[in-house]
């Protein structure tokens, strides 16, 4: 259905404040996120490791993080995405919110120096290490249906289990949030249309997310979507839970007015 002239003169001027906002908000942003982390560097002390393991691909994850501790999630044969939801662990209607962690940073290029909100408007993950910047924070994750289209069969796929995991952790399908899926290489085209970048993944790749408070979180180590490879064979995904200090000059925590605001809300909850 074509709109209206009334109809597009009103869209020209929500446009035109949309632009006016998106404007003012990146030029608060950022100049330069830091470098993307070599694939042989960040090197975890023995002593900073607190737990390690492995997630067959297919499977999930699940767990508690303590404010402060960092997950590591690695990709040792460059062919898994790793889907990832979190929920505040003293307050479970706070959760991830993907929107809201696009929206308010003017971009959907999550990568290091990013953080990741909750809808509250508060920080769950900072992106501390990242090998590849290619993750999808707009898609989301598998399917039943998505995975019988693509493969005619059935298997695992990651909205079941996410509900395996919320059981688990005492939650329910309701309390299931959209997800942010790492080592996914999404992009959009010029049209607008999503595409699919295999080069910006690579074995031994690996992300550093940094708990900002107490969570719960539950991983799902399946097939993206968009993925081309047409059999379904996820590669295992390593984890490794460590504790390292923040820096005092933490890019995530000062890199932008956003995530400096964002933070505060946090900090300010804490204390509360």
């Amino acid at each position: 259905m074509n709109p209206t002239e009334e109809q597009k003169a009103e869209i020209a001027v929500n446009r035109a404040a949309y632009e006016k906002l998106k404007a003012a908000g990146q030029g608060a942003a950022p100049r330069a996120l830091p470098d993307l982390t070599a694939r042989d560097g960040a090197r975890i002390p023995a002593t900073a490791i607190v737990a390690c393991e492995t997630v067959p691909g297919g499977w999930y994850w699940y767990g508690r993080l303590g404010k402060g501790e960092t997950l590591r999630m690695v990709d040792p044969e460059g062919r898994s995405s790793v889907s990832a939801i979190a929920w505040n662990a003293h307050d479970v209607s706070e959760r991830i919110n993907h929107a809201d962690t696009v929206k308010i940073q003017w971009s959907a290029a999550i990568r290091k120096g990013r953080v990741i909100l909750s809808d509250m408007g508060k920080v769950v993950f900072s992106v501390t290490e990242d090998t590849c910047g290619a993750h999808d924070a707009l898609v989301g994750g598998s399917t039943a249906a998505s995975n019988a289209r693509k493969y005619g069969g059935d298997f695992r796929n990651t909205r079941d289990n996410f509900i395996l995991a919320a059981g688990k952790l005492g939650l329910a399908r309701a309390d299931l949030p959209q997800p942010v899926t790492f080592f996914a290489p999404v992009e959009t085209d010029a049209d607008g249309g999503f595409v699919w970048n295999e080069a910006k993944r690579a074995k031994g790749d690996f992300v550093d997310l940094r708990a900002e408070m107490d969570l719960l979180v539950a991983l799902s180590n399946c097939p993206h979507p968009f993925d081309p490879e047409p059999t379904y064979a996820p590669g295992a995904i390593e984890l490794v839970r460590h504790r390292v200090p923040v820096a005092s000059d933490d890019f995530c925590r000062s890199g932008s007015a956003e995530s400096i605001r964002a933070f505060d809300n946090t900090d300010a909850a804490a204390l509360a």
